[in-house]
């Protein structure tokens, strides 16, 4: 049975997005970033699942097959659609965190402090390839903590049952038309921009 995948709203109009979001990326960078990439992401999923009403299960293989390439392609563009989610949902703050009880205990019971967690965290992010993002994660079915890890491209690296919390994107095309290749900069205004009030709500959601 098909499924309709939605493309969901930022959590501020696109008016809203060129003042509250200009320190990180251009308005025009906001706009392309959301409204072609990100849209792109689930129109994808719903052109996949479109196919695989019709895919020929029985011609699977391990080389080729039509059933193969929408299976992957729609793990890619589920990925990439659910991290853009969040990485709206994360900016449009002052960055202080004094304000999210919850999450700040958590950072610095398993990072040591808040200045360690985000030494790691932008050391994890401008690591990943030029096509990748930097993850905060609720380690849920394993450990139980907080990790920063790094995936390339939308998945490769993503850890199993681990709920993102912040995804900062660093792919060339998400700060390149502002900051050009200074994705240090970029990230570190990420960062200054995070909106803990709405982190801390999805952290205490999931970290029950």
């Amino acid at each position: 049975m098909s499924y309709e995948w939605k493309f969901n709203p930022r959590p501020y109009s696109d008016e809203e997005a060129k003042s509250l979001l200009k320190d990180v990326v251009s308005p025009e960078t906001s706009d392309w970033h959301y409204n072609k990439h990100h849209k792109g992401y689930v129109a994808a999923l719903n052109t996949i699942e479109s196919g695989l009403e019709k895919a020929d299960r029985s011609a699977a293989n391990g080389n080729y097959s039509e059933i193969g390439e929408l299976k992957r392609r729609l793990t890619w563009n589920h990925s990439g659609a659910l991290l853009h989610d969040i990485y709206w949902d994360n900016m449009g703050g002052d960055g202080n965190i004094d304000a999210a009880p919850e999450i700040k205990k958590a950072i610095e019971e398993n990072f040591g402090s808040f200045d360690a967690w985000k030494e790691d965290f932008k050391a994890a992010a401008f690591s990943a390839k030029l096509s990748g993002w930097g993850l905060l994660v609720w380690d849920q079915l394993y450990s139980g903590r907080l990790l920063n890890v790094l995936v390339d491209e939308h998945q490769y690296g993503a850890i199993w049952g681990g709920i993102p919390l912040i995804a900062c994107d660093v792919f060339e095309h998400a700060y390149y038309h502002k900051d050009g290749p200074g994705r240090a900069a970029y990230i570190d205004n990420f960062l200054n921009s995070l909106h803990w009030g709405r982190i801390n709500e999805r952290f205490k959601k999931f970290a029950k």
